[in-house]
């Protein structure tokens, strides 16, 4: 995902402007993963392989996220591990 898009991207449940960017890895100004989160209903978005998951929860593949959780688990912020929706650990 490159960065820029940041300017663009909003939470698709709350329609809430910005989401802030965790960057686990990253390739010159690309984000390979990493995690967008919103502040405003605690949901998290992935970031695999350069693409945002910015599905509704009832589209959302729950063995992608939950292998996702626990990859990133000790970078990623207590509320998502614990308490972000759709899943947590």
């Amino acid at each position: 995902m490159q960065r820029r898009l940041l300017d663009i991207l909003a939470c698709p449940i709350d329609k809430h402007y910005p989401l802030t960017l965790l960057e686990f890895e990253v390739k010159g100004e690309v984000v390979v993963e990493g995690v967008l989160t919103c502040s405003e209903c605690s949901r998290y978005y992935p970031i695999i392989d350069e693409i945002p998951v910015m599905l509704p929860d009832n589209l959302r593949n729950r063995k992608e996220d939950i292998g996702f959780l626990e990859k990133w688990n000790s970078k990623l912020p207590e509320a998502v591990v614990h308490g972000g929706k759709p899943w947590s650990l």
